[in-house]
């Protein structure tokens, strides 16, 4: 014997399975939906979860994207050796705001173009993979 849909044969019962009429109406008798209805009034001890913030939701997004981490060519002087690894240091990029005082030989990710061109104004040299893929774009141009 085939059953009927459940809406179907609740049809003509007021409550439809759910008892008193009151019942089932939404979020009407507990005063909305999670935290709503704890809002200021008069005496009331205020919520504690208002000073909570991994509580609820705060507005805008979260940036997946890691921070660069930058370091120009006036802040090599305080290194002493000329050899300089900055990607083990942390560093990824190399900027060219300051002059090269000594020949450096620097191993970094990324390194903007006048810094580049400043090192090896200076008989130094700049490597690493995206570095390296810079300067063979300019060689072919």
């Amino acid at each position: 014997m085939r059953k009927r849909p459940k809406n179907s044969r609740q049809r003509a019962t007021q409550t439809h399975g759910w008892g008193s009429k009151k019942k089932h109406r939404g979020a009407g008798n507990r005063g909305g939906r999670g935290n709503a209805g704890t809002g200021k009034r008069g005496d009331a001890k205020k919520p504690s979860f208002w000073n909570d913030k991994s509580y609820y939701k705060t507005k805008g997004f979260v940036s997946n994207r890691k921070p660069i981490r930058t370091i120009n060519i006036s802040d090599l002087k305080k290194f002493t050796e000329t050899k300089i690894d900055l990607t083990k240091m942390g560093f990824n990029k190399l900027l060219g705001l300051g002059t090269p005082d000594r020949k450096y030989e620097i191993l970094i990710s990324d390194a903007s173009q006048s810094a580049i061109n400043k090192i090896q104004e200076a008989g130094g040299k700049v490597s690493g993979p995206v570095v390296e893929s810079s300067n063979s774009e300019t060689k072919e141009e």
